[in-house]
């Protein structure tokens, strides 16, 4: 079991280590044979540059925007979503989550393609809300089924005693179940980010000059030299690494596992 975790660990670890290392050395240590498996001579001219080419500032800040939009857009909606599910026995239910299970099996340039035809005609097309939307109905899934699961933790009778004692049931949700629910809520916004920060297809087909990072570093990775593709790679993955870092005791208590 260990040496099986360790051989994971190593399979994940490994190409982010070599990946990270590239883009930290300089570009004459780049070109050496055999490479060295050490840092011996870090750099960060290949970070400045790549920082520095055309779009990539923008796609970051692009990224950011429409990452937390995305955020806060799942969970306008996903969260009451979720709670209906969980509290409330309704005709169709069963049916109803297995249909959100089959929205996520679609190629995501299944929606991308119509999509971008609406945006034309709305005048959407090209701007952070058309991703937006997109990345927002892409991550709905899974936003209303992990708030349900949350949801179906709480204690109902908690909730029910504090509407006895004079609570009005949105008081009681927000009094009583939300404080309960945020680990899972803040797993699920935490899901949501990442999802939208690494979704790249759908953000290159609804844009032209509004490109997320991941859209950017795809378009101009094909005429790039070797150290600006470590750079990219390795501002792709910091986002994800940093994600790990802060969910990890959102995720843990979330599946009831003990905080160690």
């Amino acid at each position: 079991m260990q040496i099986g975790c360790i051989v994971i660990t190593l399979f994940m670890g490994v190409p982010i280590y070599l990946i990270a290392l590239a883009a930290l050395s300089s570009r004459e240590s780049l070109n050496t044979f055999p490479l060295p498996l050490l840092p011996t001579d870090v750099s960060g001219e290949t970070m400045t540059t790549f920082l520095q080419s055309t779009g990539i500032v923008g796609g970051l800040l692009n990224s950011l925007t429409i990452g937390l939009s995305t955020v806060v857009l799942a969970l306008l909606i996903g969260l009451p979503a979720g709670y209906a599910l969980a509290r409330y026995a309704f005709r169709g239910r069963n049916p109803y989550q297995l249909g959100l299970l089959l929205t996520r099996a679609l190629p995501i340039v299944v929606l991308s393609v119509p999509l971008a035809r609406i945006f034309l005609d709305t005048g959407l097309y090209d701007t952070t809300y058309a991703v937006t939307l997109l990345h927002t109905a892409l991550a709905l899934p899974t936003t209303i089924l992990i708030t349900s699961a949350i949801f179906l933790g709480v204690s109902r009778e908690q909730e029910e005693a504090a509407m006895i004692f004079g609570a009005s049931p949105l008081k009681a949700f927000v009094r009583v179940v939300v404080p309960q629910a945020l680990p899972g809520i803040a797993a699920s916004a935490m899901f949501t980010f990442v999802l939208s920060w690494n979704e790249v297809l759908g953000a290159s087909i609804l844009t032209l000059n509004r490109r997320t990072l991941p859209a950017q570093v795809l378009a101009t990775l094909a005429d790039s030299p070797l150290a600006f593709r470590f750079a990219g790679g390795l501002a792709l993955v910091l986002p994800a690494l940093i994600f790990i870092a802060v969910v990890r005791r959102y995720l843990l208590n979330m599946w009831g596992t003990t905080l160690r």
